[in-house]
């Protein structure tokens, strides 16, 4: 995909819509508003010009912490059509969390939702770089300013700056399982990119779609589904600024009738577990589901299929390639897997040493592909030793079959040998998500009394089953016979919710320490 040197990707995903006559078309829907594509085309110009007239320059920051509602698309397409960088912050960290990636980002300016002012407003007067406060979606506190009012004094007409297509257009902070996050660096290309590789070579996503993503858009997943995949081709998107539990998804499937769902295997189990589960509570329209965040286990994917009558395409991204570089495809989809490499991406599977690994073996997965991250800002050694020339290092463990599709192993420090032999965290979790009573699962490493490391599970039990002596027990033995003598928890425990990342990723590291 060839782009000219002079590129702003606002151009393709705004601009192009009123040349192609979709002006009056629905880009955006949320619980009380219905964006046109015209009308997004007249907030994106003038949030660039609000953030200009405020004296934001080129290539300095913006944070957003938004909720999915019609206000964050014209956010962040306003500032990178001005050359100004927009940071989308997860709408759940901590107020810590939040001074740090505020002072790390050096933002000059925040567009906060009024729901989410409360949770920063302690920290407001430690950021010396932060320098104006704009409230959207309801009134400005006295020390604020509202989005909308500014907006509406700003012109409806503004040229995109001349970017240059290797330029970085946005942040996103990565939801690492440890740790601080990291600000990892996006260019102008690399949203095109995930949409032509990934939203229209294995979505086949196309301007008649409606796209609903329970995946946030601060989540890199959730920005692909919710806003490049939508605009590359003038589809529409619907918007859930709530907490994506069983009953806002099911409300929304029902309501808005999207064509394709996007979710985390999480939500999948929640959803199939629910009262209400069935396929009159969905979307009779529904052609495609896609999931990724964690590997979907086969049980949910067979499951659901079953259920809804929709395939769902798991597939492994990370923040660090934007979207899914591997996937299942529509009509051969392997439950288990995560599919085989997208279009355009190429991987690997390497060992200790960096030489690779064959067919059966389990290796770690590099990627190499056009949306990979520019880097890491501040962080120059874990830059240097994530991106390694042209390949970015996941940390996931896999193991490619002769067909050559990847089956995840888990995390490169969830692994554990046993008796000398490679235990897959996700293997025997999946084989305890089987069991009739058992709703989520986490596996991790602990030392018995000789000192020797076994397997030790933490598991959620479904609405009505019980934590008594035959199910523990029941359970080790389905692990058994579904995975092998070696691999079943010598230790079950029981809690009623397993730790974890805002956008659903097990925290393993709690539970093993």
């Amino acid at each position: 995909m060839a782009y000219p040197r002079i590129y702003n990707a606002s151009t393709d995903m705004i601009d192009a819509h009123l040349a192609a006559g979709r002006g009056e078309k629905a880009a955006f829907v949320d619980a009380s508003e219905t964006l046109s594509y015209a009308a997004l085309a007249d907030r994106t110009n003038r949030v660039a010009n609000l953030l200009q007239t405020y004296g934001i320059q080129r290539e300095h920051r913006v944070a957003l912490l938004l909720q999915d509602t019609v206000d964050y698309p014209p956010a962040f397409w306003g500032a990178i059509k001005a050359g100004i960088v927009p940071v989308a912050l997860n709408t759940l960290l901590t107020v810590e969390q939040y001074a740090y990636v505020l002072d790390d980002s050096r933002a000059q300016a925040i567009v906060v939702s009024a729901s989410l002012v409360e949770v920063i407003k302690p920290i407001l007067g430690q950021l010396p770089f932060l320098k104006h406060i704009f409230v959207a979606g309801g009134t400005a506190p006295p020390f604020a300013l509202s989005f909308r009012d500014e907006l509406a004094l700003q012109s409806p007409v503004a040229k995109p700056a001349d970017t240059c297509a290797d330029e970085v257009a946005f942040w996103l902070y990565s939801s690492g399982s440890t740790g601080m996050p990291k600000g990892t660096r996006h260019v102008h290309t690399s949203l095109m990119d995930t949409a032509r590789l990934y939203g229209q070579g294995v979505l086949g996503i196309t301007e008649d779609d409606v796209m609903f993503s329970a995946a946030k858009i601060f989540f890199a997943y959730g920005l692909g589904n919710a806003m490049s995949f939508p605009l590359s081709v003038g589809a529409t998107t619907i918007l859930l600024p709530e907490r994506p539990t069983p009953e806002s998804v099911f409300r929304t499937l029902k309501q808005h009738q999207p064509t394709i769902f996007g979710g985390v295997p999480t939500l999948y189990a929640a959803l199939l577990s629910h009262p209400a589960s069935s396929r009159d509570a969905s979307s009779q329209r529904l052609r495609q589901c896609i999931s990724a965040g964690e590997a979907l286990p086969a049980e949910v994917g067979k499951a659901w299929q079953e259920k809804f009558g929709v395939e769902i395409l798991d597939g492994i991204g990370s923040t660090e390639m934007l979207h899914i570089f591997v996937s299942n495809v529509p009509g051969a989809v392997r439950y288990g897997t995560s599919g085989k490499p997208v279009p355009g991406y190429n991987v690997r599977l390497v060992d200790e040493v960096g030489g690779d690994v064959a067919d059966g073996e389990v290796g770690e997965l590099l990627v190499s592909g056009p949306s990979a991250a520019d880097g890491y800002w501040n962080q120059r050694a874990k830059s240097r030793s994530t991106f390694e020339g042209g390949w970015t290092r996941s940390g996931d463990k896999y193991v490619r079959d002769a067909d050559g599709y990847f089956t995840y192993q888990g995390r490169t420090d969830d692994m554990f040998k046993v008796s000398g032999i490679w235990v897959s965290p996700f293997e025997v979790e999946s084989a305890l998500i089987s069991h009739p009573a058992v709703l989520e699962a986490a596996v991790v490493p602990k030392e018995d009394q000789d000192g020797l490391i076994k397997p030790r599970a933490i598991v959620v039990l479904k609405p009505g089953a019980v934590a008594d002596a035959d199910t523990l027990s029941s359970l080790k033995d389905h692990v058994k016979a579904k995975a092998g003598a070696w691999k079943y928890p010598r230790w079950v425990e029981v809690v009623d919710a397993l730790p974890k990342t805002a956008t659903g990723k097990i925290q393993r590291y709690k539970l093993r320490t």
